[in-house]
């Protein structure tokens, strides 16, 4: 299978196993998880799925849905009252203990108030995004009010990482999330613990929110080239 296709089979896969109609869904973002939000919108469509309340998490979730006839909600909406059963997302890197990284998008803030904010928790990747240790190879994204760039930087600089401001592509700049901030991309040297991490650094002065997520553990749907899915729960 190429690499389009195993996207696709994974999305729809966890969609047909843990989706059940009258759920308040929290829908994710990204190359993997926007094919859960495309398979949803068929069922919903062809009538298999009923009185979904779907809450996504970007503005590119909330133009899908908007596509395909998906009701969309926020968490504060009154049918949805702070609280959904299950969300569905992509991940940029997952470790062994299902600990993920996310943020490559760039709309990790709103990816993790909604996951928190959730009774279950799945995560669909290609086999390409497993690793041993998080945040080596691919940067733990780090979103920061403007003014807060240097000092948390320097922060984050004397816990072992490499810091770097993320760039926009097709637009000269930074880039800026969805609510204003800006992303640092984090490297650390040697393996970190996510779960501590997570919370310390959280406590940074000007710091908005960190890829890690660690505090709810996701059933992980990985696909591989050869056409399997493994349920990593």
């Amino acid at each position: 299978m190429n690499g389009q296709n195993i996207k696709e089979a994974v999305g729809r896969k966890a969609v047909e196993v843990l989706v059940k109609s009258g759920m308040k869904l929290g829908l994710g973002t990204g190359s993997t998880a926007i094919h859960a939000v495309r398979h949803t919108g068929i069922l919903l469509a062809n009538g298999t799925l009923k009185d979904i309340r779907a809450v996504p998490t970007s503005f590119q979730t909330t133009i899908e849905c908007e596509k395909l006839g998906i009701p969309i909600y926020s968490l504060n909406s009154r049918e949805i009252g702070g609280k959904l059963d299950l969300t569905i997302d992509g991940a940029d890197e997952v470790d062994p203990q299902n600990y993920c990284v996310k943020g490559g998008g760039a709309a990790l803030l709103l990816e993790k108030i909604i996951a928190y904010a959730s009774a279950s928790f799945a995560v669909v990747v290609d086999e390409s995004k497993t690793v041993q240790n998080l945040a080596l190879a691919f940067p733990l994204p780090v979103e920061v009010i403007p003014e807060a760039r240097l000092p948390v930087t320097g922060a984050l600089e004397n816990l072992g990482a490499e810091v770097i401001l993320r760039e926009a592509v097709r637009k000269a700049g930074p880039v800026i999330t969805d609510k204003g901030n800006l992303i640092l991309d984090v490297r650390f040297r040697r393996a970190v613990d996510p779960a501590s991490l997570e919370r310390e650094i959280n406590t940074i002065p000007g710091v908005v929110e960190n890829g890690f997520f660690t505090r709810i553990r996701p059933a992980v749907f990985i696909a591989h080239r050869d056409g399997t899915i493994e349920e990593r729960r």
